[in-house]
């Protein structure tokens, strides 16, 4: 069967994975209402296309945090890859320096800083934790800069870990042949079985709950690199992260895996462009499926956007093929909603380009009589 589309690859991975693995990577947490609005929020939002445009040549690229990029279509943090295939991070560090665009590796990545980095060049930036002792994050933080990373994805909405019950249920673990490659040499690569989640105890171990605004300061002190706060959804905590120092805005909610009834990503969007106001560079992660959503978060002003979940799905499926297909689908409907719209490059999407269900309270169709 022809893959034509990125949902078909959830589908595939399900049938692929074992049950822990899968419901791992695919569940939210609680009732999961967050993890079902992150994408269907998406259809709260509706075109404006202009038309007779000569829309003949469209051009994708921008630059993030300096960085030239072949679209705005980037690669989000997901622990644990190797999981879900054999080669897992290598195989997404291949794929996302072939598509031409960043991919931010996981602290918890079953492959080390150093081994992405060996699989050849690329623009990649390194999601961070920050453990209880501040000696590991800051000798983390130095491997990643050695190894030619290029901003810290500071993960700011896990002091504790979300309760996710599919891996309570499960009791995930990560699998015996696997470890937390980055932490391998500090005793801190594997995860105990638990009564519950193994993940859960394993954070309650080991990250700081007091981590605070004071933090990301002391970041800057440790690393030149830049810093993208990955976590917040409110014009309050946008300001502080700029007050603080911060080089970007990630609009995240984990991918629904934290706290459950925060609203889907693409609703606080807009809300923290306004806040930013242009200051530092605001980007969405989470529900985008279609380079419709794409359109839509850059449209609200994002000034670009993160997949997670379509990477290990794909991945599951076929490997670096898989992601690269992931990739190039995207970029390809994107480009074609951007014809259809009448943009020929992103400076030229704006929020006139759509009308959303806040704009206007009924965009719903008509009853049927």
């Amino acid at each position: 069967m022809e893959i034509t589309n990125v949902n078909e690859y959830q589908a595939i991975a399900k049938e692929k994975l074992p049950k822990m693995v899968y419901d791992y990577y695919a569940s939210g947490a609680e009732d999961q209402w967050t993890l079902q609005e992150n994408q269907y929020a998406f259809s709260k939002i509706l075109f404006r296309p202009r038309i007779l445009i000569d829309v003949s040549r469209i051009d994708m690229t921008t630059t993030v945090l300096g960085f030239k990029i072949s679209m705005p279509i980037m690669v989000a943090p997901t622990a644990m890859q190797k999981m879900a295939h054999p080669e897992g991070e290598y195989a997404t560090a291949r794929a996302s320096s072939a598509a031409g665009t960043i991919m931010t590796l996981s602290s918890w990545a079953t492959s080390s800083v150093e081994e992405v980095a060996s699989t050849g060049p690329g623009i990649r930036f390194f999601q961070l934790y920050v453990y209880k002792d501040r000696n590991v994050v800051a000798q983390l933080v130095r491997r990643a800069e050695r190894a030619g990373f290029k901003a810290i994805a500071l993960t700011v909405d896990t002091p504790r870990l979300g309760r996710r019950e599919a891996d309570i249920k499960n009791r995930f673990t990560l699998p015996p042949f696997l470890t937390l490659k980055n932490f391998e040499g500090l005793n801190l690569g594997k995860m105990d079985k638990s009564d519950e989640s193994g993940l859960a105890s394993y954070v309650a171990g080991q990250i700081d709950r007091t981590l605070s605004w004071k933090d990301v300061k002391w970041l800057q002190t440790i690393t030149s690199l830049p810093i993208l706060v990955k976590g917040v959804l409110t014009a309050e905590d946008a300001r502080l992260s700029i007050q603080a120092g911060a080089a970007g805005i990630i609009v995240s909610n984990h991918g629904a895996r934290q706290l459950d009834y925060v609203p889907a990503t693409i609703m606080a969007l807009e809300e923290v462009v306004k806040a930013a106001q242009g200051r530092v560079p605001v980007f969405l992660d989470g529900g985008v499926r279609r380079g419709t959503d794409v359109f839509k978060a850059l449209a609200l002003g994002a000034s670009g956007i993160f997949i997670g979940r379509p990477v290990v799905f794909s991945l599951a499926a076929e490997g670096e093929a898989g992601v690269r297909k992931v990739l190039q689908m995207l970029r390809e409907e994107f480009e074609l909603t951007m014809a259809l719209s009448g943009c020929r490059s992103l400076k030229e999407i704006t929020r006139d380009h759509i009308v959303t269900e806040w704009d206007v309270p009924r965009i719903r169709p008509a009853p049927r009589l």
